[in-house]
């Protein structure tokens, strides 16, 4: 290992894991009690603005310059035979501002399939909107080639990568894992039934080690 390797084995990268509201900050805090690995847990507030706002705050105090960004929550599925508890690793972010590119999706992949044993994992391309997506708005969405899609993931990335000009594989990594609340033949009526205690508490609560994992794989030099 080189030495530059060596130095980020001994004193990682930071880990920032960002969230919308307030029940999916308690599942990643009740999961990361006690936990062997540091993180830092962000709560944005709901929709692209909000996630903007808090990301670029936080990314620009002393020491996040190379922080890992991960965003997660809840999403809905655009894809018929998708279910409440499924997860969802975003190959790739979009929104009108643009299309961001996820560090290691296979390897997060791998790493959720083992914390959260018996639950699908689906990986695609995570598209972005202001507003929650109800009916005729999730086809077209999905006729877009998007397999889900969240209002805060993709401001989330793109805040973490603006201005990033490293070569591929080599600036700041980036991921989205989400949590399926919502599906083609499982329509919420309201984001308030979460609490009433479905799955996709319980699955977000599990998969923090993965996230671990996939920091861990980070620590090899990227520059």
């Amino acid at each position: 290992m080189s030495a530059a390797g060596a130095d980020r084995a001994e004193n990682p990268d930071p880990l920032l894991v960002a969230c919308a509201l307030r029940i999916e900050q308690a599942a990643l805090r009740s999961a990361g009690r006690g936990a062997p690995q540091a993180y830092e847990l962000l709560r944005t507030g709901m929709g692209p603005r909000a996630a903007e706002r808090a990301v670029g705050r936080t990314l620009e105090r002393p020491g996040m310059e190379r922080a890992a960004v991960l965003a997660t929550g809840f999403c809905a599925g655009l894809v018929p035979g998708m279910h409440p508890g499924d997860l969802v690793v975003a190959e790739e972010t979009r929104d009108s501002q643009g299309v961001v590119a996820c560090t290691g999706t296979a390897l997060l992949a791998e790493a959720l399939a083992r914390a959260a044993p018996g639950r699908t994992v689906h990986t695609g391309a995570l598209t972005g909107s202001d507003h929650v997506v109800r009916g005729q708005e999730r086809a077209q969405l999905r006729a877009t080639g998007a397999i889900a899609v969240d209002m805060e993931s993709a401001s989330t990335l793109w805040t973490a990568t603006r201005g990033d000009r490293s070569p591929p594989g080599g600036g700041r990594p980036v991921a989205a894992v989400r949590v399926i609340v919502d599906a083609p033949e499982h329509e919420l009526v309201r984001i308030g039934t979460v609490r009433g205690g479905i799955s996709a508490f319980r699955v977000l609560r599990a998969v923090l080690p993965a996230f671990y994992d996939w920091h861990r794989s980070l620590l090899l030099p990227r520059r």
